[in-house]
């Protein structure tokens, strides 16, 4: 199973930094960093809901899944 955290693009598409975003969603960056690096093992709903209101979309713009190779 593979899923992918695309927060690297929709930050892109809103030109915002890593370190406004984190400020606004309430998480360090380096735990942005986590999380863009595809590291984290899981994702509180809380920040999902921060990050989906502060980038302006649907928790599917942000996570998708990617079946395995094989």
């Amino acid at each position: 199973m593979a899923i992918i955290v695309d927060i690297d693009v929709m930050l892109a598409r809103r030109k915002m930094s890593v370190a406004d975003f984190a400020e606004a969603i309430g998480i360090t960056p380096a735990n942005v960093a986590v999380l863009k690096n595809g590291r984290a093992k899981a994702v509180r709903f809380t920040t999902l809901d921060a990050a989906c209101r502060v980038l302006e979309c649907q928790p599917g713009d942000v996570l998708r899944w990617v079946p395995d190779a094989g």
